[in-house]
Protein backbone atom coordinates (compact mmCIF):
# COMPACT_ATOMS: atom_id res chain seq x y z
CA UNK A 1 0.00 0.00 0.00
CA UNK A 2 1.58 3.47 -0.76
CA UNK A 3 -0.28 7.09 -0.29
CA UNK A 4 -0.45 9.32 -3.68
CA UNK A 5 -1.76 12.97 -4.14
CA UNK A 6 -5.70 12.14 -4.51
CA UNK A 7 -5.64 14.43 -8.09
CA UNK A 8 -3.58 11.39 -9.41
CA UNK A 9 -6.17 8.64 -9.19
CA UNK A 10 -8.72 8.38 -11.74
CA UNK A 11 -12.51 7.57 -10.91
CA UNK A 12 -13.77 4.50 -13.02
CA UNK A 13 -16.27 5.65 -15.52
CA UNK A 14 -17.46 2.02 -16.05
CA UNK A 15 -17.98 1.32 -12.80
CA UNK A 16 -21.55 0.05 -12.44
CA UNK A 17 -21.77 0.69 -8.67
CA UNK A 18 -23.70 3.47 -7.38
CA UNK A 19 -24.37 5.37 -4.23
CA UNK A 20 -27.72 7.95 -3.91
CA UNK A 21 -27.23 11.10 -2.04
CA UNK A 22 -28.29 9.81 1.49
CA UNK A 23 -25.95 6.97 1.58
CA UNK A 24 -22.84 9.13 0.23
CA UNK A 25 -23.59 11.76 2.40
CA UNK A 26 -23.28 8.70 5.14
CA UNK A 27 -20.15 7.87 3.72
CA UNK A 28 -18.52 11.32 3.23
CA UNK A 29 -19.33 11.52 7.12
CA UNK A 30 -18.12 8.11 7.61
CA UNK A 31 -14.79 8.95 6.58
CA UNK A 32 -14.10 12.45 8.03
CA UNK A 33 -15.08 10.73 11.35
CA UNK A 34 -12.86 7.52 10.87
CA UNK A 35 -10.69 8.00 8.39
CA UNK A 36 -8.55 5.20 9.42
CA UNK A 37 -10.83 2.92 7.95
CA UNK A 38 -9.25 4.23 4.55
CA UNK A 39 -6.26 2.70 5.72
CA UNK A 40 -7.20 -1.16 6.29
CA UNK A 41 -9.01 -0.97 3.04
CA UNK A 42 -7.32 1.48 0.62
CA UNK A 43 -8.46 2.25 -3.48
CA UNK A 44 -7.50 -0.27 -5.37
CA UNK A 45 -6.33 1.14 -9.04
CA UNK A 46 -4.42 -0.10 -11.69
CA UNK A 47 -1.09 0.78 -13.09
CA UNK A 48 -2.85 3.74 -15.20
CA UNK A 49 -4.53 5.21 -11.65
CA UNK A 50 -7.88 3.60 -12.63
CA UNK A 51 -9.98 2.95 -9.56
CA UNK A 52 -10.94 -0.71 -9.76
CA UNK A 53 -11.99 -0.81 -6.34
CA UNK A 54 -13.64 2.19 -4.02
CA UNK A 55 -14.84 4.79 -6.41
CA UNK A 56 -17.09 5.81 -4.34
CA UNK A 57 -15.05 5.95 -1.82
CA UNK A 58 -12.57 7.83 -3.87
CA UNK A 59 -15.96 10.10 -4.55
CA UNK A 60 -16.66 10.69 -0.99
CA UNK A 61 -12.52 11.32 -0.18
CA UNK A 62 -12.77 13.97 -2.44
CA UNK A 63 -15.92 15.63 -0.67
CA UNK A 64 -14.98 15.78 2.94
CA UNK A 65 -11.55 17.31 1.60
CA UNK A 66 -9.10 14.49 1.35
CA UNK A 67 -5.65 15.43 -0.16
CA UNK A 68 -3.80 12.25 0.02
CA UNK A 69 -5.46 8.77 -0.60
CA UNK A 70 -4.02 5.57 0.63
CA UNK A 71 -3.91 2.94 -2.71
CA UNK A 72 -3.25 -0.46 -3.74
CA UNK A 73 -2.10 -0.67 -7.31
CA UNK A 74 -2.55 -4.00 -9.15
CA UNK A 75 -1.32 -5.55 -12.55
CA UNK A 76 -4.05 -7.00 -13.31
CA UNK A 77 -5.14 -8.81 -17.59
CA UNK A 78 -8.45 -6.34 -18.58
CA UNK A 79 -11.00 -9.53 -18.05
CA UNK A 80 -9.87 -9.91 -14.44
CA UNK A 81 -10.02 -6.30 -13.69
CA UNK A 82 -13.49 -6.37 -15.07
CA UNK A 83 -14.20 -8.85 -12.66
CA UNK A 84 -12.55 -7.58 -9.63
CA UNK A 85 -14.76 -4.45 -10.27
CA UNK A 86 -18.30 -6.70 -10.17
CA UNK A 87 -16.72 -9.03 -6.99
CA UNK A 88 -15.68 -5.79 -4.62
CA UNK A 89 -19.08 -4.55 -5.15
CA UNK A 90 -21.29 -7.82 -4.80
CA UNK A 91 -22.30 -7.81 -1.31
CA UNK A 92 -21.90 -11.90 -0.25
CA UNK A 93 -24.31 -13.06 2.24
CA UNK A 94 -27.22 -11.78 4.34
CA UNK A 95 -27.22 -9.98 7.64
CA UNK A 96 -29.06 -11.65 10.97
CA UNK A 97 -31.53 -9.09 11.37
CA UNK A 98 -32.65 -10.20 14.79
CA UNK A 99 -28.48 -9.86 16.05
CA UNK A 100 -28.14 -6.48 14.28
CA UNK A 101 -31.67 -6.15 16.24
CA UNK A 102 -30.86 -7.12 19.60
CA UNK A 103 -27.13 -6.20 19.31
CA UNK A 104 -27.00 -3.25 17.57
CA UNK A 105 -27.99 0.76 18.12
CA UNK A 106 -30.38 1.03 15.14
CA UNK A 107 -29.21 4.39 14.96
CA UNK A 108 -25.68 3.66 15.02
CA UNK A 109 -26.11 1.25 12.20
CA UNK A 110 -28.56 3.98 9.93
CA UNK A 111 -25.64 6.38 10.37
CA UNK A 112 -23.25 4.11 8.85
CA UNK A 113 -25.16 3.43 5.87
CA UNK A 114 -27.37 0.38 6.61
CA UNK A 115 -30.65 0.16 5.54
CA UNK A 116 -32.43 -0.49 9.08
CA UNK A 117 -36.61 -0.20 8.82
CA UNK A 118 -37.72 1.04 11.91
CA UNK A 119 -41.38 2.69 11.38
CA UNK A 120 -42.41 6.37 11.61
CA UNK A 121 -45.69 5.45 13.27
CA UNK A 122 -47.01 2.11 14.72
CA UNK A 123 -47.80 -0.31 11.81
CA UNK A 124 -51.54 -0.49 10.83
CA UNK A 125 -51.89 -4.68 11.61
CA UNK A 126 -55.17 -4.75 10.76
CA UNK A 127 -54.15 -3.77 7.09
CA UNK A 128 -52.12 -6.70 7.33
CA UNK A 129 -54.55 -9.35 8.65
CA UNK A 130 -56.39 -10.80 5.97
CA UNK A 131 -60.14 -11.27 5.44
CA UNK A 132 -60.22 -14.95 5.45
CA UNK A 133 -59.91 -16.88 8.72
CA UNK A 134 -59.77 -20.24 6.50
CA UNK A 135 -56.72 -19.10 4.89
CA UNK A 136 -53.45 -19.72 6.79
CA UNK A 137 -51.28 -16.68 7.23
CA UNK A 138 -47.94 -16.31 8.22
CA UNK A 139 -46.32 -12.48 9.01
CA UNK A 140 -42.84 -11.76 9.04
CA UNK A 141 -42.30 -8.28 10.69
CA UNK A 142 -38.76 -7.31 11.87
CA UNK A 143 -38.34 -5.40 15.10
CA UNK A 144 -35.90 -3.33 16.68
CA UNK A 145 -36.60 -3.93 20.46
CA UNK A 146 -38.14 -6.73 22.54
CA UNK A 147 -40.45 -3.69 23.69
CA UNK A 148 -41.75 -2.76 20.63
CA UNK A 149 -42.58 -7.10 19.29
CA UNK A 150 -44.39 -7.44 22.55
CA UNK A 151 -46.68 -5.03 21.76
CA UNK A 152 -47.38 -6.27 18.40
CA UNK A 153 -48.13 -9.54 19.97
CA UNK A 154 -50.86 -8.25 21.96
CA UNK A 155 -52.13 -5.78 19.24
CA UNK A 156 -52.42 -8.64 16.22
CA UNK A 157 -53.86 -11.14 19.13
CA UNK A 158 -56.98 -8.41 20.01
CA UNK A 159 -57.26 -7.60 16.19
CA UNK A 160 -57.88 -11.18 15.64
CA UNK A 161 -60.13 -11.85 18.85
CA UNK A 162 -61.98 -9.12 17.43
CA UNK A 163 -62.25 -9.69 13.92
CA UNK A 164 -62.57 -13.47 14.07
CA UNK A 165 -64.85 -13.72 17.38
CA UNK A 166 -64.98 -17.43 18.46
CA UNK A 167 -62.15 -18.52 16.40
CA UNK A 168 -58.88 -19.75 17.79
CA UNK A 169 -55.48 -18.22 16.58
CA UNK A 170 -52.25 -17.80 18.22
CA UNK A 171 -49.55 -15.09 18.19
CA UNK A 172 -46.09 -15.98 18.60
CA UNK A 173 -42.98 -14.46 17.93
CA UNK A 174 -39.81 -16.09 17.04
CA UNK A 175 -36.68 -16.83 14.81
CA UNK A 176 -36.66 -16.79 11.26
Amino acid sequence: MQTVKINTVKSNPDNPRLIKDDKFKKLVTSLKEFPEMATVRPIVVNTDMVVLGGNMRLKAMKEAGWKDVPIEIVDWSEDKQREFIVKDNVGFGEWNWDDLANEWNAEDLESWGLDVWQPEEEPSYEDLIGEDKNKPATLKITFTSPEQLQKAEIDIQEILDRKYEGSYFSVSAGEI
